[in-house]
């Protein structure tokens, strides 16, 4: 193994920390094509289908009316951005593997810049598609007009870090029972092909529907980012301070979690996957 020396200061180990986070991520960028460009074209593919399937999908329903003045491809892509940032976080983060990953035995490595570089890998490959699709859309259909676009930044970052806390949550379970970790997870994101309120906007939901998808937290900040690209739309049965605390909470956890499972890492439980 190499040697590494360590950093005496707390400024040259953040340096330090940040240029090894730098690196992974570009490799985490990578990881899906060789070619660094081709790897953002393929996730802008991804949520380019995305979108026209459910553009289909509710346009059969006769799902166009959507209680909402405006702009319909704002509506259908302010929920399918923050469905894919959210379940590609869930993916990247849980999919680590920081406990027996092989990048852990150079010294310079540790668990937090594994966890840091999949978390912003996915969040530099998700806003590079976001831009490119709202760039190409506003140059050759029609301007599109944003209401607060700080505030739909912000429920953008809120679905990513929410999806990155309940990806660390099924990465420190994966050592100790990898098939139901999988399984849960997949349960999970399929879930929220339904309840995450990508088709429907929650005031128009009655109380009893209400409760069957106020549990989520993606739902409560969809919900809201629609109410900062819509002009006259305020949501009213929705809380994105929720999914903030459910963020925190499933961090701590998560990351509790992890550092347990690292305390008892072994290298043979590779066999039992």
């Amino acid at each position: 193994m190499f040697y590494f020396k360590r950093n005496q200061t707390l400024l040259g180990g953040a340096f330090t920390m940040a240029e090894l986070v730098f690196h992974a991520v570009v490799r985490a960028v990578r990881s899906q094509h060789s070619n660094a460009v081709m790897a953002i074209l393929i996730n802008i593919l991804q949520v380019v289908l995305m979108a026209m399937v459910f553009y289909m999908f509710m346009s059969f329903m006769g799902a166009r009316v959507a209680k909402i003045r405006g702009e319909f491809i704002l509506y259908l892509l302010s929920g399918v951005f923050l469905f894919m940032m959210h379940i590609q976080s869930i993916g990247a983060i849980s999919g680590v593997g920081a406990s027996n990953n092989p990048m852990m035995l150079h010294s310079p490595m540790n668990m937090m810049v594994l966890i840091l570089a999949a978390a912003f890998g996915v969040f530099y490959k998700q806003m590079m598609a976001i831009l490119v699709i709202l760039f190409i859309y506003s140059v050759s259909v029609r301007p599109l007009e944003i209401q607060d676009p700080g505030g739909a930044f912000g429920m953008l970052v809120l679905a990513w870090f929410t999806g990155c806390a309940i990806g660390l949550v099924f990465m420190a379970l994966k050592p100790w029972m990898p098939t139901v970790s999988g399984m849960i997870s997949n349960i999970y994101r399929r879930l929220n092909m339904v309840f995450s309120g990508k088709m429907f906007v929650a005031n128009t939901l009655g109380g009893g529907v209400l409760m069957m998808f106020a549990w989520n937290p993606l739902f409560h900040v969809i919900d809201q980012c629609r109410g900062f690209v819509f002009r006259n739309y305020f949501p009213r049965n929705t809380s994105w301070e929720y999914a903030f605390w459910v963020g925190i909470a499933l961090t701590m956890i998560g990351l509790m979690g992890v550092f347990f499972t690292r305390q008892h890492v072994s290298q043979s439980w590779d066999a039992r996957r």
